[in-house]
């Protein structure tokens, strides 16, 4: 079964048809789904989901657009949310400097905090990196090592792709990879161990080709698959089998 390893289902988009969109997830090939979180406000709905659903974990943390909402006191709860036997990550987290909600001292802060609070507890973590390419692999060599991790939405080179997978941390791979405009992408898959992927949506963003523009959901992982398995030249039945066993240990499901 296909591995969903970053939804986010807790969307608004989802609340005209989320239950029956959900239900549809085992008939449509898809086995599990980690849903991550990017707001304080989304932690309570995604607990609500990993109750609900069987097959739906969790990941509670802050996305750098979020960075400058978080406390102390918040950091304690984030705590006790990891307790909980469904929630199975700290994610998403990073820092991103393309849209520069947050200073890049806030964004750098509260991703160390982070990151030293999931080794603390011994949990993998989501990170999101956009145009922080530097900053990002300083910050994860100075305080990540050794530690389970996915590259999220990767968007950088062949080469730093490399150093990652060499520092154990998994690329997530999801529908931009069918994009034309793609290429660098394309090549980074090409490049790297299939052992290194794992499938993601970002649901509702960033659906795959013939989807692009559309509401994303977990169902459309298989376009993913396909292309990857086109990209490496293996079958798509080898793509799903290694990315949900790569799934599998990095989330430790």
């Amino acid at each position: 079964m296909i591995i969903d390893t970053h939804a986010h289902y807790d969307d608004e988009q989802f609340d005209t048809d989320r239950d029956e969109l959900l239900k549809s997830m085992h008939d449509g090939g898809i086995g599990l789904i980690v849903n991550a979180a990017s707001t304080l406000e989304s932690w309570g709905k995604i607990q609500r989901l990993t109750e609900e659903y069987p097959f739906v974990y969790g990941a509670v943390g802050i996305h750098p657009d979020e960075a400058g909402t978080l406390t102390e006191e918040h950091m304690s709860e984030m705590e006790r949310l990891l307790d909980l036997e469904k929630i199975v990550a700290v994610g998403e987290i990073g820092l991103d400097y393309y849209w520069d909600n947050e200073s890049h001292d806030v964004q750098k802060k509260w991703f160390i905090r982070q990151l030293e609070l999931a080794k603390k507890k011994d949990m993998p973590v989501i990170i999101h990196s956009r145009e922080a390419a530097a900053d990002t692999m300083e910050i994860m060599r100075g305080y990540a090592s050794g530690m389970r991790a996915v590259i999220h939405c990767y968007s950088y080179s062949v080469e730093m792709a490399r150093e990652y997978v060499k520092m154990g941390y998994y690329i997530g791979i999801g529908g931009v990879v069918t994009f034309k405009n793609a290429k660098k992408l394309v090549n980074v898959v090409k490049e790297i161990p299939l052992t290194s992927i794992v499938l993601e949506t970002d649901c509702p963003y960033l659906a795959p080709v013939p989807y692009r523009g559309k509401r994303n959901s977990s169902l459309y992982l298989p376009y993913v698959a396909e292309k990857i398995a086109e990209i490496k030249g293996v079958s798509i039945e080898e793509v799903v089998r290694q990315t949900e066993e790569n799934s599998r240990m990095l989330y430790d499901l």
